[in-house]
């Protein structure tokens, strides 16, 4: 509680909370033939909470990494990019989480993980800093710690309570099948978590996994007629759906030419959790139009982010996003 308050704020815009890892992005390859990686942080809790402090917001991470080269260079991008980090752990016996990106000629992404004891899925119901999350105005998790034990029940536990504290709680399950035991295993687990929350955004490929329906406005009306105040389902290039109590409306993209589409949804994410913060009203008394303008202001800064390489590196500012959206 004491380092919480150390910083100042009476009150964090957003708490995020899950994996961080390290992200080596293909970069073609050298004089010799061989594949070449760059190291970005990434992971997309983390990610989110990065794109919220480039934005202007006031954001917290809390997860583990391990104490190595990786862990520690995740921990010092945190700080340089404004993200209160004392909660995030670098375990001594663990090792920090590597996914290796191959890119597309579309910008597009493969993903193959290095995850078998990363310290990411060792954090315990002990680490969650409950403090830090009930002076939050949203807390925000992921359905990655939800793959393994301890991590799955830490997670939960923390949504719980942060649920019981009043605070937002935002989702996006983030489906990545080499993860999971099963297809099953998956669905049962991340649709168990969305239960818990007031905000979910999907991924149109994620629309048929979380609630049976592959259309993007059944689908959101499906998990819309539960707890969830707010979904929204990303479309890529064609920008999102989102839908509260008082309908659904789809929302504009941004023409872009588009280099890596790593952190793009999160990007999107940060930019909207951001706008509900902003307009400091609970989920259920959000407006169509409102959440369609959080929308829109959410594809312009993934806009920028596909636009750069990397997840973190390619995060754009308040005035860069306010710039592409006046333009449109």
């Amino acid at each position: 509680m004491g380092a919480f308050y150390k910083w100042g704020i009476k009150m964090n815009d957003i708490t995020s909370l899950g994996e961080i890892l390290i992200d080596f992005t293909s970069q073609g390859v050298n004089g010799q033939g061989q594949r070449v990686f760059a190291q970005n942080a990434g992971g997309a809790p983390a990610n989110v909470a990065v794109a919220v402090a480039r934005l202007g917001g006031k954001s917290a991470f809390a997860g583990k990494a391990g104490n190595d080269m990786h862990g520690r260079f995740l921990k010092s991008t945190l700080e340089n990019n404004g993200v209160h980090c004392s909660s995030l752990i670098l375990d001594d016996d663990y090792f920090t989480t590597l996914a290796f990106v191959d890119l597309k000629e579309d910008g597009e992404r493969e993903f193959s993980f290095a995850r078998k004891h990363g310290a990411d899925k060792m954090l315990t119901k002990k680490d969650i800093p409950l403090d830090l999350i009930k002076n939050s105005k949203v807390f925000h998790f992921g359905s990655v710690s939800l793959t393994d034990e301890p991590s799955r029940s830490a997670t939960l536990y923390a949504a719980e309570e942060a649920r019981n504290a009043g605070v937002t709680v935002a989702y996006d399950p983030n489906y990545r099948a080499s993860l999971w035991d099963s297809k099953e295993k998956a669905t049962w687990e991340m649709r168990q978590a969305a239960q818990l929350a007031d905000l979910i955004k999907i991924s149109d490929e994620e629309a048929k996994l979380l609630t049976g329906e592959s259309d993007c406005e059944k689908a959101a009306e499906k998990l819309t007629a539960n707890r969830t105040k707010i979904a929204v389902v990303t479309l890529g290039k064609d920008g999102a759906y989102v839908r509260t109590k008082d309908g659904g409306k789809f929302v504009k993209g941004f023409a872009v030419n588009a280099v890596d589409c790593t952190g793009a949804g999160d990007a999107f994410w940060g930019g909207f959790l951001l706008k509900v913060c902003q307009c400091s009203k609970k989920p259920d008394n959000i407006m169509l139009d409102e959440a369609a303008e959080f929308a829109l202001f959410g594809n312009a800064v993934a806009s920028i982010c596909v636009e750069r390489h990397g997840a973190i590196p390619s995060l754009p500012t308040f005035e860069e996003v306010e710039s592409r959206v006046k333009v449109t």
